[in-house]
């Protein structure tokens, strides 16, 4: 396709993500191989698959289009696409439905759009850059919920919890006390695709990969919401990548108890 546009690259997207998804809950209940990356980070067939369909689809469709995935990297720079074959493959692995697709295209250092698909519950957000968030072709926003203490936050831990110096243990402890409740799905991309929808009031986690967080920042951030480091600085880009999303409201609150406040 002769100079593709942000959104011939976008309605791919949601094209190839569907056809992942129809994969991916087929394989529900029939994981056979299962490896591990790390002590508790694992990958099955059906990640590899998917990658392959989604990697293998963009290079048809846009093949000038630098790509990094998950399972099989690639490009860095400033141009490119950020793709997450199985995010939440720890529940895929056992069964637990709770997982999705997530695919992000960046350029000139922004992220342009973004698509995360959950399959078993056929729900599809996306968002194109400067044009808003939706979820199945109706506008959301985040939430109007100014107060922490009656927020619902979500988080996640790191892969390498069991021997890192940075936990989020002492976070998640902080947060607990302070906020309505906190949650854990175990998945990023999900996390952030529920606060652009209004579902979680915030988020954050530590140390993710651009996989994790593309697409879903781009969704909140167009559903009205805030995104920026720990340290409250905007540079998502810049790694290690530690991420704070909220409705924007509690913003500011959030960051201070995460400082020890």
């Amino acid at each position: 396709m002769p100079n593709p546009s942000h959104e011939d690259r976008l309605t791919r997207a949601v094209e190839l993500a569907r056809e992942a998804g129809s994969l991916l809950r087929s394989g529900l209940g029939n994981v056979e191989a299962v490896e591990h990356k790390g002590a508790i980070d694992l990958v099955t067939e059906f990640d590899l698959q998917s990658e392959r369909l989604l990697v293998e689809g963009l290079r048809r469709s846009f093949p000038e289009d630098p790509i990094l995935a998950e399972e099989g990297g690639g490009a860095a720079g400033d141009h490119r696409w950020l793709i997450d074959p199985l995010d939440g493959t720890t529940n895929f692995a056992h069964g637990l439905p709770v997982f999705c697709i997530s695919m992000a295209y960046v350029e000139a250092g922004a992220i342009q759009l973004g698509v995360v698909y959950d399959p078993m519950r056929s729900e599809l957000f996306q968002a194109l850059r400067g044009q808003g968030a939706s979820l199945n072709g109706k506008p959301i926003h985040v939430s109007r919920e100014a107060r922490l203490d009656r927020s619902l936050l979500v988080t996640g831990f790191p892969y390498d919890i069991r021997t890192a110096d940075e936990t989020n243990l002492d976070h998640f402890s902080r947060l607990s006390l302070r906020a309505q409740a906190v949650r854990r799905l175990g998945s990023a991309a999900l996390d952030l695709a529920y606060v652009a929808a209004g579902r979680f009031d915030g988020y954050w986690e530590l140390r993710l990969s651009p996989w994790d967080w593309g697409a879903g920042i781009l969704l909140v951030r167009e559903a009205g919401g805030k995104v920026t480091r720990l340290e409250g600085d905007a540079d998502i880009f810049r790694p290690p990548t530690s991420i704070v999303a909220s409705n924007g409201l509690i913003h500011e609150a959030m960051l201070r108890v995460l400082e020890g406040n």
